[in-house]
């Protein structure tokens, strides 16, 4: 039995839908990550799995139990880290865990989860004189002192320094170190290529794409991908970049081109070369190992962060 199992998921907002007929199956033990732009309905799905907002149609089943007759016993086996968490500023860090801690019938000791989270020296500290990633490690520490099955994070390292961000995926690690199952929603590359097991494009309410990071990646059938962009005035067409040796797609969106490549070394001087004859100026020039970036922006035409 899956740990998460979404079966034809709908959700509108009025006229916009947020999630349009998603199915989608989570192993047991697994991180798994959804991915997608602001508003491909990646946060609503959470929501829904969760037990926060009720779907217009569809079926979810979480640890083989449904919201709508199995909700309190849910709630036992589950953490949850939100987008954005508020927590009272007054209570100090074990305040707040020991608060949290007595929601729930099967609890981790309060100084193991501090541990966890890197806050041994924070716990007699006031909420309000934390960090921002030192809040966030905290809000998840609350979603983990239930000891819980599966966790839910939506979008947990957005705004953290780098070294916070590194911190949190430590601790996602540890957790599914572990075998519990772990659902992420996140628009960093890296995080979810280093954490997820599988992962979900999503776009527009919908699965776009499944499997491993390594198989979506090499779904593109490219080794390199090079970007580049052209000085004002100066224009190609979409076809030379295709004919060009080694290249096996391309793309261009806001001025900005992406060729696909299978051989950096044919692909390179070739492109050169047809910009030189065309009398097209480049303005910048990169090149870059394909990655789930890549895998989207070939699935849609747009960039992961866009809206």
């Amino acid at each position: 039995m899956p740990a998460l199992s979404i079966r034809g998921l709908r959700k509108a907002y009025g006229s916009v839908v947020a999630v349009d007929g998603l199915d989608l199956d989570v192993r047991e033990g697994e991180c798994f990550g959804l991915l997608g732009p602001n508003g491909a309905g990646k946060t609503t799905t959470m929501e829904i799995c969760e037990g926060l907002l009720a779907p217009d149609a569809g079926t979810v089943e979480v640890l083989g139990a449904r919201w709508d007759r199995d909700g309190a016993a849910l709630r036992q086996r589950l953490g949850v880290s939100l987008q954005e968490t508020q927590l009272a500023e007054k209570l100090t860090v074990r305040e707040t865990l020991e608060l949290f801690r007595s929601f729930y019938r099967r609890r981790r000791p309060v100084d193991d989860v501090v541990a966890a989270v890197q806050l041994g020296d924070k716990a007699g500290a006031r909420v309000g004189q934390l960090s921002g990633g030192q809040k966030q490690r905290l809000a998840l520490a609350c979603a983990l002192v239930g000891d819980p099955d599966l966790f839910f994070l939506d979008e947990p390292t957005t705004g953290l320094d780098p070294q916070s961000r590194r911190q949190v995926w430590e601790l996602i690690g540890g957790f599914r170190g572990i075998g519990r199952t772990v659902v992420i929603t996140t628009h960093y590359m890296e995080e979810a290529e280093r954490l997820c097991d599988r992962v979900a494009i999503v776009d527009h309410g919908r699965v776009i794409a499944l499997g491993t990071p390594l198989e979506l990646i090499a779904s593109l059938g490219a080794e390199h991908v090079i970007e580049f962009g052209l000085e004002d005035g100066s224009a190609i067409e979409d076809a030379p970049l295709d004919a060009l040796p080694g290249v096996v797609g391309s793309g261009c969106e806001n001025g900005r081109w992406q060729l696909r490549v299978s051989a950096l070394h044919t692909a390179l001087p070739a492109l050169l070369a047809m910009l030189e004859r065309s009398g097209a100026t480049l303005s910048e020039l990169r090149t870059h190992a394909p990655t789930l970036e890549d895998v989207f922006v070939a699935r849609t035409g747009r960039q992961l962060r866009d809206g």
